[in-house]
């Protein structure tokens, strides 16, 4: 009577544990294969990036930004899964996703980080009033940094250089990396977008506070410098199968902003601007990426 008892209990818990089980095993099985996928879906990415560039830029509009936004994602996720690891780089964007939605929470609530500011409903959807695509962009924005910054210093996608001054270092070479971008693309969304409103500005930078830009700063900082003591304590070795043409993709990305910048940016100066404070860092990267000796 006692065993009959305990019977629908024990099929119970089996039931429980069948969905973990096959949660498993569907990514034993499916990890491994979509690796075999990553060097070909990162140029195909890539590629709809590019198209989807150039649609906008015929009429740039919050929804085709939108949708570039969107590729572009997807594009740096994917070839951040094929650089670091699936697991890896969902733990990039997922870290940049929450602090990046946090610190736009509290500088548009507390102004903090980045001045007083709030944002327009130009960007949609949102959540919070904070619209979805500004943490995806703090994502591409710092994986972006990341390989421009190994490139530049070590000539290699990745950094295997041990140390907790190299991490500060080299995590701050990537803040600079990516406020730079900052430079001309926050007046653009400013005053053409009207993506966001300053309310308060001293006047420093087009009308707008300089300290937005320690906000940009901090902000890359925090979300790659635990990132690359990470990356670094998993000892994680370049893929045989991320070639030049694979490492190039951030690296375009990168000069597609600066180009956009280069035709569009406003006001008129930070065209000329957005060409020195980019061209440099992306010309450094390109040449130290003909002299890394890659294994694809």
């Amino acid at each position: 009577m006692g065993v009959m008892a305990q019977i629908p209990f024990t099929i119970s818990l089996s039931s429980l544990n069948l969905p973990i089980v096959m949660l498993q095993k569907f990514k034993e099985a499916l990890l491994p294969r979509l690796s075999q996928y990553l060097p070909r879906l990162s140029i195909a990415c890539y590629i709809a990036l590019l198209i989807a560039m150039g649609i906008s830029s015929l009429n740039i509009t919050p929804t085709s930004m939108f949708v570039v936004s969107l590729v572009m994602f997807v594009t740096c996720w994917v070839s951040a899964s094929h650089l670091l690891g699936f697991k890896v780089s969902s733990l990039f964007v997922l870290l940049s996703l929450i602090i990046g939605f946090v610190v736009e929470i509290l500088g548009t609530r507390y102004g903090w980080f980045f001045g007083e500011y709030y944002f327009t409903d130009v960007l949609q959807p949102q959540i919070f009033s904070i619209p979805i695509v500004i943490p995806m962009m703090w994502f591409n924005l710092v994986y972006i940094g990341y390989v421009l910054a190994n490139l530049i210093i070590v000539r290699n996608p990745l950094d295997p250089t041990p140390g907790f001054l190299n991490h500060v270092i080299m995590s701050f070479l990537v803040a600079m990396v990516v406020t730079a971008y900052d430079l001309a693309a926050d007046p653009y969304m400013v005053y053409v977008v009207k993506a966001w409103i300053m309310i308060k500005t001293d006047g420093w930078w087009f009308g707008e506070t300089i300290q937005g830009f320690f906000g940009w700063l901090f902000v890359s900082f925090i979300i790659v410098f635990p990132m690359r003591i990470f990356i670094q304590s998993k000892k994680i070795k370049t893929p045989q199968s991320f070639s030049k043409w694979h490492a190039l993709i951030p690296v375009y990305i990168y000069g597609n902003w600066m180009v956009f910048q280069m035709l569009y940016g406003y006001p008129m100066e930070t065209r000329t601007i957005s060409a020195f404070a980019m061209g440099i860092p992306l010309l450094i990267a390109l040449i130290s990426l003909k002299h890394w000796k890659w294994n694809a």
